[in-house]
C-alpha cells in the first residue's frame, strides 16, 4: 500500500530535522527527500529514513568561516561544518576546491563570496540544489555546470559570487546515492 501524504510529511520532516542536527548532510538530505516523495511503499519510506538513531558525527567539528589560499592548493572535502550563512573566499596563485555534497549546515542560502587572481576555484554540489553564480571575470573563465535535474525541496540556494583576474572558476554538480542496505 502506497505511503500517505501525511506519512510522506512526517518523514520529510526527520530527514529535515536530522540535516539540521548535522546527522545528515545536504546530499544524504536531498537523495532521501527525494526517496521518500517517490516512495511506493511503505518499505521504501522506511528505508528512505533508516538510520536517523543519534549517532556520533564523525568528521572536523570546526566551523569554517573562510578559506585562504597564497601559492598553494586548498582542498575541502567529506564532512565539515558551516553554521553561518556566508563563506568567505580567496584564491591567489593557487587552487581551491570546496565539495559541498556533505557540508552540515541548517542555513536555507549558503553564500560564498570572495576573488581569485592567477588560480583557479572549484566547487561540488549535490545535484538538484539550486545555484547562482555570479562575479567579475577579466581575463577569467567562469563556468556553471548543473545536472539538469529538478530542484530537491528543502536543499539550500547556493548563492556564489567570486570574482576572477586570470583565473578559473567552476561550478559542478555530481550525483550521491543511498547506501544499499545490507
Amino acid at each position: 500500500m502506497p505511503p500517505s501524504d501525511g506519512e510522506r510529511e512526517q518523514a520529510a520532516e526527520l530527514l529535515q530535522r536530522a540535516c539540521g542536527e548535522g546527522r545528515l548532510t545536504l546530499e544524504e538530505f536531498g537523495v532521501r527527500v527525494g526517496a521518500v516523495w517517490a516512495a511506493e511503499t511503505g518499505d521504501e519510506l522506511v528505508r528512505a529514513t533508516a538510520g536517523l538513531a543519534p549517532t556520533p558525527i564523525v568528521g572536523s567539528a570546526r566551523t569554517v568561516e573562510s578559506v585562504f589560499t597564497i601559492f598553494s592548493e586548498n582542498k575541502r572535502r567529506g564532512r565539515w561544518r558551516l553554521r553561518d550563512r556566508r563563506l568567505g573566499l580567496r584564491t591567489m596563485f593557487g587552487a581551491t576546491e570546496l565539495d559541498l555534497r556533505e557540508v552540515l549546515t541548517d542555513q536555507s542560502v549558503i553564500e560564498i563570496g570572495g576573488f581569485c587572481a592567477f588560480g583557479e576555484v572549484k566547487i561540488i554540489v549535490p545535484e538538484g540544489v539550486e545555484v547562482d553564480l555570479t562575479g567579475a571575470a577579466v581575463f577569467s573563465s567562469s563556468k556553471l555546470h548543473l545536472a539538469p535535474v529538478p530542484r530537491v525541496p528543502g536543499t539550500p540556494e547556493v548563492r556564489i559570487a567570486v570574482s576572477a583576474w586570470f583565473s578559473s572558476v567552476e561550478v559542478v554538480s555530481k550525483p550521491y546515492s543511498l547506501p544499499r542496505p545490507s
